[in-house]
């Protein structure tokens, strides 16, 4: 296994736990759920890399909250979180892609709520594309005797203790932040076991790819085509033109955006003017992964974590990547915003 910026082998528990001890007054609590995640994705994992062997791909025929169809592994994926965050009753509340409403758990008395995408990109399933597991942890605000309600729900992204994604792959990596950096590990199926393979993952100030669905290249607004365009153009002095990158699944874009800077752009579109994406469970932890790491994810104008939700199945556009490159872009829709989305 290759290891950047790691002296030694370290398990995902001990570094939890070292992370712990960095924080006055820790209960342990936090640190036992992400090791409640970090079995769930091992799990997922297992089933992931034997889909096709035990027919466990296709559909399960019915549709989530978004009309979507849903898969059989999107279902296997959110049973196995949800019996993973019930196993310590820390978790007094799950809020999934795949339910229309929050899931209550066993302990209403739990300190976390837990947002989750069971299974991103779960379209690329039968083609045997990378897809992942995106999470964000809250802490509730109401009384812990109490009933959690709507405030502990519907919490800004600033609010998170923890941020997360699990990418299945050529390998399994498992990547979260609690507000210290981004440490990123990689499963070695043979033991069953988490390694660190990188610590303080800092994401390139500038980068030389662009990741984004040319196809709705007509519904965008004049300053992202305007931008896009840009991008195609050589100019050495920003090391344009760049490479295009999309593969489809917003955590594979990410973490490559992630190791090798760029910007990955999820727009307004006129079909979808208020985005497609996930605000709670899908742009949330994948904005704080990218700040801790020193990149910027905004909706175009405002900061992705200081947006107030109003619903938890809310939707909104997003750019993310190197500084540099989301800066630029969003300098572009600036420029053209009084021209709105074109026709």
């Amino acid at each position: 296994m290759v290891s950047r910026n790691v002296d030694r082998l370290i398990t995902l528990e001990e570094h939890i736990i070292q992370s712990q001890n960095r924080f006055r007054g820790a209960t342990g609590e936090l640190s036992q759920l992400l090791r409640d995640i970090g079995l769930a994705a091992k799990i997922v994992s297992r089933e992931v890399n034997k889909a096709g062997i035990t027919n466990i791909l296709g559909l399960e025929g019915s549709e989530n909250v978004h009309g979507e169809h849903v898969k059989k592994l999107d279902v296997f994926a959110n049973e196995q979180m949800r019996h993973a965050l019930s196993r310590s009753q820390i978790t007094c509340m799950m809020v999934s892609e795949e339910d229309d409403e929050p899931v209550k758990m066993e302990s209403s008395s739990g300190k976390y709520i837990v947002f989750v995408d069971p299974l991103d990109g779960s379209s690329n399933i039968d083609v045997n594309v990378s897809i992942g597991t995106i999470f964000s942890i809250f802490r509730r605000k109401s009384h812990r005797a109490d009933l959690p309600d709507d405030d502990d729900i519907l919490q800004s992204g600033l609010e998170q203790v923890a941020g997360g994604y699990v990418l299945y792959g050529s390998s399994t990596i498992l990547a979260y932040t609690t507000g210290l950096g981004v440490s990123v590990f990689t499963l070695d199926p043979s033991i069953g076991e988490f390694f660190l393979s990188d610590n303080n993952i800092q994401i390139p100030e500038h980068g030389s790819y662009y990741s984004i669905n040319e196809g709705s290249f007509t519904t965008w607004s004049k300053g992202l085509q305007e931008y896009i365009k840009s991008c195609k153009v050589e100019d050495k002095d920003s090391g344009k033109p760049y490479s295009a990158r999309y593969i489809g699944s917003m955590v594979a874009d990410v973490h490559r955006t992630l190791l090798k800077g760029g910007i990955f752009i999820y727009p307004a579109t006129q079909k979808h003017p208020n985005g497609k994406l996930r605000l709670m469970y899908e742009c949330n932890p994948l904005a704080f992964i990218i700040e801790q790491a020193g990149g910027m994810a905004t909706d175009g104008a405002q900061r992705i974590l200081e947006i107030q939700p109003n619903e938890i199945h809310q939707s909104t556009p997003i750019l993310l990547g190197s500084p540099k490159n989301v800066e630029e872009a969003e300098r572009y829709m600036k420029a053209y915003a009084e021209e709105g989305v074109a026709g």
